[in-house]
């Protein structure tokens, strides 16, 4: 006696529908809440994603849902450009300059703590953020093993050089023009040989977690 065969073909179908639907939604939800503010009525969003509204709430119920999605996405994003850069043999400032124009690249996609989203505390957004810093501090210890880079940039310093170029300018020329520019004079500086120190103290990984533990 044979059983009766499950509909496998057409789980696999919904299921590929809803990721497709859920980065829709993230990706519309970003560039929404860049241009309008995180408060944007979640309609719009479902709107500009073009989802019902039922669609939308299964995804994710509410504003802080979507919220922790998106930080969590945008820390997938990071960690696939240093995967990538790693993968490619790049090391020291250039691996340093590519993660940064990479990373503006992706504009109003990443929603994160120093872009302004509420920081998440959670183990996974640790892990991730240690990833990310972990990676950046492997591409700085070459350079200054190679007397490429300076010896007192820390993956703090990166990291945050990311963040405030990739903020919008709301009254100036436009932003990816000057942002890129920016990541040019930082990694000029970060090769310089002049062994000036940097004004201190520097900021570290903890440091940042301790400001998120706080605004938790």
């Amino acid at each position: 006696m044979t059983g009766e065969s499950s509909p496998q073909p057409r789980r696999r179908a919904v299921r590929r529908d809803a990721l497709v639907n859920r980065e829709k939604i993230l990706c519309a939800a970003a560039d929404a809440m860049a241009r309008h503010g995180l408060n944007i009525p979640l309609a719009d969003i479902a709107r500009a994603a073009g989802v019902g509204v039922g669609t939308f709430y299964r995804g994710f119920p509410d504003r802080t849902a979507l919220l922790h999605a998106l930080e969590h996405r945008s820390y997938d994003m990071l960690i696939d450009i240093l995967d990538q850069i790693e993968e490619s043999g790049q090391t020291g400032a250039d691996a340093v300059e590519t993660y940064l124009l990479e990373s503006l690249n992706l504009g109003h996609q990443l929603v994160l703590p120093l872009r302004g989203a509420p920081p998440l505390t959670s183990e996974a957004a640790i892990a991730a953020r240690r990833r990310i810093n972990a990676s950046l501090e492997q591409f700085l210890a070459a350079g200054r093993a190679a007397g490429t880079v300076h010896t007192d940039v820390n993956a703090t310093d990166v990291i945050v050089c990311a963040a405030m170029t990739g903020q919008p300018l709301p009254h100036g020329p436009a932003g990816p023009t000057i942002g890129r520019r920016h990541l040019s004079l930082f990694v000029r500086g970060l090769r310089s040989p002049d062994e000036a120190p940097l004004p201190g103290p520097p900021v570290t990984r903890d440091d940042l977690e301790t400001q998120f533990a706080k605004a938790d």
